[in-house]
Protein backbone atom coordinates (compact mmCIF):
# COMPACT_ATOMS: atom_id res chain seq x y z
CA UNK A 1 0.00 0.00 0.00
CA UNK A 2 1.43 3.37 -1.02
CA UNK A 3 1.50 6.29 1.41
CA UNK A 4 0.90 9.79 0.09
CA UNK A 5 4.01 11.91 0.36
CA UNK A 6 3.65 15.01 2.50
CA UNK A 7 6.55 17.49 2.31
CA UNK A 8 8.06 18.78 5.52
CA UNK A 9 6.67 22.16 6.59
CA UNK A 10 8.59 25.25 5.51
CA UNK A 11 9.97 27.47 8.27
CA UNK A 12 8.52 30.81 7.23
CA UNK A 13 8.43 34.47 8.15
CA UNK A 14 5.27 36.51 8.53
CA UNK A 15 6.36 38.80 5.73
CA UNK A 16 6.70 35.82 3.38
CA UNK A 17 3.27 34.49 4.34
CA UNK A 18 1.65 37.89 3.86
CA UNK A 19 3.04 38.09 0.35
CA UNK A 20 1.31 34.85 -0.65
CA UNK A 21 -2.07 35.02 1.13
CA UNK A 22 -4.97 37.46 1.28
CA UNK A 23 -6.95 36.21 4.29
CA UNK A 24 -5.82 34.98 7.70
CA UNK A 25 -7.65 32.87 10.29
CA UNK A 26 -5.72 33.26 13.52
CA UNK A 27 -6.15 31.37 16.79
CA UNK A 28 -6.01 33.48 19.96
CA UNK A 29 -4.81 31.30 22.89
CA UNK A 30 -1.26 30.13 22.28
CA UNK A 31 -0.74 32.36 19.25
CA UNK A 32 -1.69 35.91 20.23
CA UNK A 33 -1.65 35.56 24.01
CA UNK A 34 -1.29 33.04 26.86
CA UNK A 35 -4.53 34.01 28.59
CA UNK A 36 -2.77 36.55 30.79
CA UNK A 37 -0.73 38.74 28.46
CA UNK A 38 0.04 39.18 24.75
CA UNK A 39 3.00 37.35 23.30
CA UNK A 40 5.84 39.72 22.36
CA UNK A 41 5.22 41.24 18.94
CA UNK A 42 1.71 39.82 18.47
CA UNK A 43 -0.06 43.21 18.45
CA UNK A 44 2.47 44.58 15.99
CA UNK A 45 2.12 41.49 13.78
CA UNK A 46 -1.65 42.01 13.48
CA UNK A 47 -1.08 45.68 12.72
CA UNK A 48 1.40 44.65 10.01
CA UNK A 49 -1.17 42.38 8.33
CA UNK A 50 -3.82 45.08 8.47
CA UNK A 51 -1.37 47.58 7.00
CA UNK A 52 -0.82 45.20 4.09
CA UNK A 53 -4.57 45.15 3.43
CA UNK A 54 -5.09 41.58 4.65
CA UNK A 55 -8.45 40.29 5.86
CA UNK A 56 -8.14 38.86 9.37
CA UNK A 57 -10.54 36.78 11.44
CA UNK A 58 -9.71 35.53 14.91
CA UNK A 59 -11.01 31.97 15.23
CA UNK A 60 -11.18 30.37 18.64
CA UNK A 61 -12.41 27.27 20.42
CA UNK A 62 -13.90 29.45 23.12
CA UNK A 63 -17.27 28.46 24.53
CA UNK A 64 -17.88 32.16 25.14
CA UNK A 65 -19.50 34.11 22.35
CA UNK A 66 -17.71 36.77 20.32
CA UNK A 67 -18.58 39.74 22.56
CA UNK A 68 -16.83 38.54 25.74
CA UNK A 69 -13.80 37.46 23.70
CA UNK A 70 -13.53 40.86 22.01
CA UNK A 71 -13.72 42.54 25.43
CA UNK A 72 -10.94 40.30 26.76
CA UNK A 73 -8.76 41.03 23.74
CA UNK A 74 -9.20 44.77 24.22
CA UNK A 75 -8.11 44.44 27.87
CA UNK A 76 -5.00 42.59 26.66
CA UNK A 77 -4.15 45.41 24.25
CA UNK A 78 -5.62 44.07 21.00
CA UNK A 79 -7.70 46.93 19.59
CA UNK A 80 -10.88 46.07 17.68
CA UNK A 81 -9.51 47.54 14.44
CA UNK A 82 -6.74 44.91 14.31
CA UNK A 83 -9.10 42.29 12.85
CA UNK A 84 -12.27 42.08 10.79
CA UNK A 85 -14.19 39.44 12.72
CA UNK A 86 -14.06 37.21 15.79
CA UNK A 87 -15.54 33.75 15.26
CA UNK A 88 -15.84 31.45 18.27
CA UNK A 89 -17.05 27.89 18.72
CA UNK A 90 -19.44 29.33 21.30
CA UNK A 91 -20.99 31.58 18.65
CA UNK A 92 -21.34 28.67 16.22
CA UNK A 93 -22.93 26.48 18.90
CA UNK A 94 -25.32 29.28 19.93
CA UNK A 95 -26.51 29.57 16.32
CA UNK A 96 -26.90 25.79 16.08
CA UNK A 97 -29.05 25.68 19.24
CA UNK A 98 -31.24 28.49 17.91
CA UNK A 99 -31.68 26.50 14.69
CA UNK A 100 -32.63 23.37 16.68
CA UNK A 101 -35.27 25.40 18.50
CA UNK A 102 -36.61 26.86 15.26
CA UNK A 103 -37.16 23.45 13.67
CA UNK A 104 -38.50 21.81 16.82
CA UNK A 105 -35.55 19.55 17.66
CA UNK A 106 -34.99 21.34 20.97
CA UNK A 107 -37.85 22.85 22.99
CA UNK A 108 -37.58 26.35 24.40
CA UNK A 109 -37.47 26.21 28.17
CA UNK A 110 -35.39 23.03 28.11
CA UNK A 111 -33.71 22.61 31.53
CA UNK A 112 -30.03 23.13 30.76
CA UNK A 113 -26.96 22.49 32.89
CA UNK A 114 -24.44 25.12 31.77
CA UNK A 115 -20.77 24.39 32.47
CA UNK A 116 -18.67 27.47 31.77
CA UNK A 117 -15.78 29.60 33.04
CA UNK A 118 -15.65 32.98 34.76
CA UNK A 119 -19.40 33.03 35.39
CA UNK A 120 -19.98 33.57 31.68
CA UNK A 121 -23.56 32.96 30.52
CA UNK A 122 -23.25 34.23 26.94
CA UNK A 123 -23.64 30.64 25.68
CA UNK A 124 -27.34 30.64 26.67
CA UNK A 125 -28.30 34.31 26.33
CA UNK A 126 -31.39 34.86 24.21
CA UNK A 127 -32.20 31.16 23.86
CA UNK A 128 -34.94 30.92 26.49
CA UNK A 129 -33.38 27.89 28.18
CA UNK A 130 -34.21 27.14 31.82
CA UNK A 131 -31.52 26.50 34.44
CA UNK A 132 -30.96 22.92 35.61
CA UNK A 133 -29.85 22.37 39.19
CA UNK A 134 -27.55 19.42 38.47
CA UNK A 135 -27.11 16.30 36.37
CA UNK A 136 -30.23 14.71 37.83
CA UNK A 137 -32.41 17.68 36.83
CA UNK A 138 -30.92 18.44 33.40
CA UNK A 139 -32.58 17.82 30.04
CA UNK A 140 -29.53 19.21 28.21
CA UNK A 141 -25.89 19.73 29.19
CA UNK A 142 -24.17 22.70 27.53
CA UNK A 143 -20.41 22.43 28.03
CA UNK A 144 -18.90 25.82 27.25
CA UNK A 145 -15.70 25.67 29.27
CA UNK A 146 -13.55 23.75 31.73
CA UNK A 147 -12.66 24.87 35.23
CA UNK A 148 -9.79 22.43 35.24
CA UNK A 149 -7.61 24.96 37.05
CA UNK A 150 -10.04 24.71 40.00
CA UNK A 151 -11.27 21.11 39.91
CA UNK A 152 -10.03 17.65 39.07
CA UNK A 153 -11.75 15.58 36.39
CA UNK A 154 -13.50 13.51 39.06
CA UNK A 155 -15.54 16.60 39.98
CA UNK A 156 -17.09 16.50 36.51
CA UNK A 157 -17.48 12.73 36.67
CA UNK A 158 -19.69 12.99 39.76
CA UNK A 159 -21.65 15.92 38.33
CA UNK A 160 -22.30 14.41 34.91
CA UNK A 161 -22.72 10.69 35.57
CA UNK A 162 -26.44 11.02 36.46
CA UNK A 163 -27.13 12.93 33.23
CA UNK A 164 -25.18 10.46 31.09
CA UNK A 165 -27.00 7.54 32.72
CA UNK A 166 -30.35 9.14 31.85
CA UNK A 167 -29.36 9.69 28.20
CA UNK A 168 -29.26 13.49 28.45
CA UNK A 169 -27.56 14.95 25.34
CA UNK A 170 -24.51 17.20 25.68
CA UNK A 171 -23.52 20.07 23.40
CA UNK A 172 -19.82 20.90 23.70
CA UNK A 173 -18.94 24.35 22.42
CA UNK A 174 -15.22 24.07 23.16
CA UNK A 175 -13.54 20.87 21.87
CA UNK A 176 -10.04 21.75 23.18
CA UNK A 177 -8.74 18.91 25.34
CA UNK A 178 -6.02 20.96 27.01
CA UNK A 179 -5.88 24.63 27.96
CA UNK A 180 -3.38 27.19 29.19
CA UNK A 181 -4.19 28.51 32.69
CA UNK A 182 -2.54 30.50 35.47
CA UNK A 183 -1.47 27.20 37.04
CA UNK A 184 -0.13 25.71 33.81
CA UNK A 185 -1.58 23.25 31.32
CA UNK A 186 -4.88 21.70 32.45
CA UNK A 187 -7.67 19.61 30.92
CA UNK A 188 -10.04 21.48 28.64
CA UNK A 189 -13.73 21.13 27.90
CA UNK A 190 -12.98 18.60 25.17
CA UNK A 191 -11.57 16.25 27.80
CA UNK A 192 -14.80 16.61 29.82
CA UNK A 193 -16.78 15.78 26.67
CA UNK A 194 -14.64 12.65 26.22
CA UNK A 195 -15.42 11.74 29.83
CA UNK A 196 -19.15 12.12 29.11
CA UNK A 197 -18.88 9.69 26.22
CA UNK A 198 -16.97 7.30 28.50
CA UNK A 199 -19.89 7.53 30.95
CA UNK A 200 -22.28 6.54 28.17
CA UNK A 201 -23.45 10.00 27.11
CA UNK A 202 -23.86 11.39 23.59
CA UNK A 203 -22.01 14.59 22.63
CA UNK A 204 -22.42 17.01 19.72
CA UNK A 205 -19.34 19.24 19.41
CA UNK A 206 -18.83 22.60 17.70
CA UNK A 207 -15.52 24.29 16.91
CA UNK A 208 -12.16 23.43 15.42
CA UNK A 209 -11.40 21.05 13.70
CA UNK A 210 -15.03 20.64 12.57
CA UNK A 211 -16.19 22.28 9.29
CA UNK A 212 -18.94 24.70 10.50
CA UNK A 213 -16.60 27.09 12.31
CA UNK A 214 -14.37 27.38 9.22
CA UNK A 215 -17.38 28.01 7.00
CA UNK A 216 -18.51 30.76 9.40
CA UNK A 217 -15.05 32.35 9.44
CA UNK A 218 -14.81 32.27 5.66
CA UNK A 219 -18.22 33.94 5.34
CA UNK A 220 -17.15 36.60 7.84
CA UNK A 221 -14.26 37.51 5.54
CA UNK A 222 -16.38 37.70 2.38
CA UNK A 223 -15.84 34.15 1.07
CA UNK A 224 -12.26 34.43 -0.24
CA UNK A 225 -10.99 31.53 -2.36
CA UNK A 226 -9.65 28.65 -0.20
CA UNK A 227 -6.12 28.90 -1.61
CA UNK A 228 -5.96 32.53 -0.45
CA UNK A 229 -6.71 31.62 3.19
CA UNK A 230 -4.04 30.83 5.77
CA UNK A 231 -4.87 29.27 9.17
CA UNK A 232 -2.45 30.03 12.00
CA UNK A 233 -2.58 28.08 15.25
CA UNK A 234 -0.65 26.19 17.92
CA UNK A 235 -2.62 22.91 17.88
CA UNK A 236 -2.06 20.18 15.31
CA UNK A 237 -5.29 18.44 16.35
CA UNK A 238 -7.49 21.52 15.99
CA UNK A 239 -5.84 24.30 13.97
CA UNK A 240 -3.80 22.30 11.49
CA UNK A 241 -6.16 19.37 10.96
CA UNK A 242 -9.17 21.68 10.84
CA UNK A 243 -7.66 24.20 8.47
CA UNK A 244 -6.35 21.52 6.12
CA UNK A 245 -9.72 19.76 6.19
CA UNK A 246 -11.38 23.00 5.09
CA UNK A 247 -8.99 23.23 2.15
CA UNK A 248 -6.87 26.07 3.55
CA UNK A 249 -3.13 26.35 4.01
CA UNK A 250 -1.89 26.07 7.58
CA UNK A 251 0.82 27.39 9.89
CA UNK A 252 1.92 25.87 13.19
CA UNK A 253 3.20 28.47 15.64
CA UNK A 254 5.80 27.19 18.11
CA UNK A 255 4.28 28.94 21.10
CA UNK A 256 1.30 27.75 23.12
CA UNK A 257 0.64 24.08 23.83
CA UNK A 258 3.59 22.74 21.80
CA UNK A 259 6.14 25.30 22.99
CA UNK A 260 8.07 22.71 25.01
CA UNK A 261 7.95 19.96 22.37
CA UNK A 262 11.28 19.44 20.60
CA UNK A 263 11.31 20.03 16.86
CA UNK A 264 12.34 16.43 16.28
CA UNK A 265 9.22 15.20 18.11
CA UNK A 266 6.75 17.21 16.01
CA UNK A 267 6.48 14.55 13.32
CA UNK A 268 4.85 12.24 15.88
CA UNK A 269 2.15 14.85 16.48
CA UNK A 270 1.60 15.21 12.74
CA UNK A 271 1.26 11.44 12.34
CA UNK A 272 -1.03 11.11 15.35
CA UNK A 273 -3.54 13.59 13.95
CA UNK A 274 -2.98 12.90 10.26
CA UNK A 275 -2.11 16.53 9.56
CA UNK A 276 1.12 18.32 8.66
CA UNK A 277 1.27 22.11 8.49
CA UNK A 278 2.41 23.82 5.31
CA UNK A 279 4.53 26.24 7.34
CA UNK A 280 6.04 26.70 10.78
CA UNK A 281 6.51 30.04 12.55
CA UNK A 282 8.67 30.28 15.68
CA UNK A 283 6.19 32.89 16.93
CA UNK A 284 3.46 35.16 15.60
CA UNK A 285 5.65 38.22 15.36
CA UNK A 286 7.79 40.09 12.87
CA UNK A 287 10.96 39.24 14.82
CA UNK A 288 10.16 35.47 14.57
CA UNK A 289 11.65 34.65 17.93
CA UNK A 290 9.77 32.12 20.06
Amino acid sequence: MSVAFRPAPVVATLDMLAADHDAFLIDQFGVLHDGQRPYPGAVEALRFLRGRGKRVALISNSGKRAGPNIARMEKLGFARDLYDAFVTSGEVAHAAIAEMQADGRLPRGCRTLLLARDGDTSAVEGLGLADARDGLDAELVLLAGSRGDEFELDHYRALLEPAARRGVPMICSNPDKVMLTKVGMRFGAGAIADLYVELGGVVASYGKPLPPIYAAARRALGDPAPHCILCIGDSVEHDIAGGAGAGFRTVLVRTGILADVADAALSAHFAQHGATPDYILPAFSLSQTG
